[in-house]
């Protein structure tokens, strides 16, 4: 086979698609099945290092393939918590960060499906920082693959879709990645360790519901509101609530599973008695629960506007509002701030000198 002039990247195929691939090279199947073991158990970046490949096998690959989508640039730790930052180069020159948050018995990535994100949501920091495209299935999973790498030998238990960018919108890429580590990664990542953010994209979150993945979905709602949420998150305008509400009913019915409402608190905007009793009758009509974020300073990407008006609810409300909305047995998580330190925290990912 000649050298191609556009290379494949491993890092996109699905099991059956890297057999199917290893075919069209005059192998046989199992060698992509051999090669998906490497790249996904042994976490390798050399096709030199697949060992029980032909020579003049791992030589062809040389000339047509890639497993290599993006490019570690730095990591960095938090001092506060053990929390640590990557920031990775793709092949065409655009960054992209990924996040690590160790907990005692599990060890959760956050990562990227876009360079930047055009929502534009006034409270995050990704939105401040424009939109460049789309990533790639390949540069999805790389994240998955290079974070294990800086880990190893502890491996990542949890992976949720919230950091750059709004997964839904890049849905081919987003749910082939979810295929993929759904299958035998080694660790073996179940669905139920993997939950997909969506800011709200109602045709979308149907498809994922009939995708047959059956993995969790959290919603960004931090309003009840239309007025509200159309004020702090542009794509309402689009795509109401009242639209997603409706797809979200579709998803708990086909795949049996909770939503998780996402609210992160700001001061005199949604932190309100009416904002509590809105959150509560919202969780009545339909199985989930409620994920209450501290909002985390933006100020490395603010230069004004109604973003740099925004402040966090104090502490004392955040506990009293939590506390009424279990009152009425709504199950709720309290998220602790980790990695505000290092603008790893939620909401704080952007590139500077990006818009």
């Amino acid at each position: 086979m000649k050298k191609s002039e556009k290379l494949i990247d491993l890092k996109s195929l699905r099991l059956e698609e890297l057999q199917n691939y290893f075919v069209e090279l005059g192998a046989s199947s199992f060698r992509g099945k051999q090669a998906f073991n490497w790249i996904y158990g042994n976490l390798i970046s050399d096709f030199d290092e697949m060992q029980n490949l032909p020579i003049s096998l791992r030589n062809q690959l040389k000339d047509n393939a890639s497993i290599n989508s993006l490019r570690l640039l730095s990591k960095q730790g938090s001092n506060s918590t053990n929390t640590n930052k990557y920031l990775f180069e793709t092949v065409d020159g655009n960054k992209i960060e990924s996040v690590i948050i160790p907990e005692q018995s599990r060890r959760t990535l956050c990562l990227s499906t876009q360079v930047g994100c055009p929502l534009d949501c006034k409270f995050c920091a990704t939105g401040l920082m424009g939109y460049t495209r789309n990533l790639s299935t390949g540069e999805i999973i790389d994240q998955y693959i290079q974070t294990s790498k800086q880990i190893y030998p502890n491996e990542i238990t949890n992976i949720v879709y919230m950091g750059m960018g709004e997964p839904l919108l890049n849905y081919a890429a987003t749910e082939k990645s979810l295929q993929i580590l759904l299958q035998d990664l080694g660790n073996k990542i179940g669905r139920t360790r993997i939950t997909v953010s969506t800011a709200g994209i109602p045709q979308n979150i149907i498809k994922l519901a009939d995708s047959g993945l059956r993995v969790k979905l959290a919603l960004s709602l931090h309003s009840c509101f239309e007025e509200v949420r159309n004020k702090i998150m542009p794509i309402n305008v689009k795509y109401s609530l009242a639209e997603n509400i409706d797809a979200l009913k579709y998803y708990a019915r086909k795949t049996k599973t909770k939503i998780m409402f996402e609210y992160t608190m700001l001061h005199g905007i949604n932190d309100r008695d009416e904002d509590l009793n809105a959150l509560k009758k919202l969780c009545s009509q339909l199985p989930s629960k409620v994920n209450i974020i501290p909002f985390n300073s933006i100020a490395h990407m603010i230069s004004g506007g109604f973003s740099s008006e925004l402040k966090p609810t104090p502490l004392a409300r955040i506990k009293e509002f939590a506390e009424k909305l279990m009152t009425k047995d709504i199950f709720v998580m309290m998220r602790n701030t980790q990695g505000d330190d290092i603008a790893a925290a939620c909401g704080q990912l952007a590139i500077k000198g990006k818009r």
